[in-house]
């Protein structure tokens, strides 16, 4: 009955808030900042008018460009924060990646680098695939695309990339939102971590904060809405909660653009360890 009444909610709430809500992402006067060639911070503070709740969003645009690619970053055991990841790699800019084990290290869905499997898939209770092992993010010569899983139980090793990372939901593949479960994870909001590209080959890092009064957190229907009002053709949820985390190099403070959540505390320092990320790096 609560999950029911939930939806009923979410239903009633997504009617009457789309159509302004739309409006107010598409006319938002976002704060930009330069990073370098092609790459541009957009950061916004929605007040009380996104989803009726207030929502902090952060987005570091990536056109796509010669001189920048786009990498894939891990340890296979131990736990790092992305801003860690992010220096040691002297990168650009750094984004948390896709699940993982919080007590013991390491992915737990498939992650291959340079053709080396490093980690599997850590199938459910059943043996069947969780909701965030059916879609990849696919490093090729320095470019980043979305792939949909296909039914082929070795569908991520057929996968043409030096880098591959097994993460999800699949949000929007195509231009069409794809089905979502109506499941607790899907449907409460929280922090949200999530990679889009768009008609123009733009590559959009995005974080949405939450479980604060200042910026609530997002269900992946809103951050599906959201994702599409950006005119995203393809657009996948990663990781996210306490792990959501944007930092880039020779940012104000100590380089984290949103308010990672895990210290429970609305500033910059509260990023969680994690065991991979998305890296914005300069070609050498």
């Amino acid at each position: 009955m609560k999950l029911l009444a939930t939806l009923l909610l979410i239903a009633c709430f997504g009617q009457a808030f789309s159509q302004t809500d739309s409006t107010n992402v598409v006319e938002a006067e976002w704060k930009k900042k330069k990073i370098t060639s092609g790459v541009m911070l957009k950061t916004h503070w929605f007040n009380n008018n996104l989803f009726g709740t207030n929502q902090n969003v952060s987005i570091l645009e990536i056109k796509p460009k010669k001189k920048l690619m786009l990498d894939l970053g891990y340890d296979a055991k131990k736990l790092i924060t992305t801003s860690e990841f992010g220096k040691s790699a002297n990168s650009l800019a750094a984004l948390n990646g896709t699940f993982f084990d919080i007590a013991n290290g390491g992915s737990v869905d498939f992650i291959k680098s340079d053709g080396k499997v490093i980690n599997e898939n850590r199938l459910g209770k059943n043996g069947a695939r969780t909701g965030h092992q059916s879609s990849a993010l696919v490093f090729n010569k320095g470019k980043l695309s979305i792939a949909k899983f296909n039914g082929d139980s070795y569908w991520e090793n057929s996968l043409v990339g030096e880098d591959i990372m097994v993460t999800g939901p699949l949000l929007i593949m195509n231009q069409f939102d794809e089905k979502l479960d109506s499941n607790a994870f899907n449907i409460t909001r929280h922090p949200r971590t999530a990679i889009a590209i768009t008609k123009n080959n733009r590559v959009l890092l995005i974080t949405v904060d939450g479980r604060d009064a200042n910026s609530a957190g997002m269900s992946l229907f809103e951050l599906t809405k959201l994702m599409r009002w950006l005119k995203s053709d393809d657009a996948i949820n990663l990781d996210g909660g306490g792990s959501t985390s944007l930092w880039i190099k020779g940012h104000e403070g100590n380089g984290v653009v949103n308010y990672p959540s895990d210290n429970k505390k609305w500033d910059h320092e509260g990023e969680r360890k994690v065991a991979n990320v998305i890296l914005l790096k300069k070609k050498q």
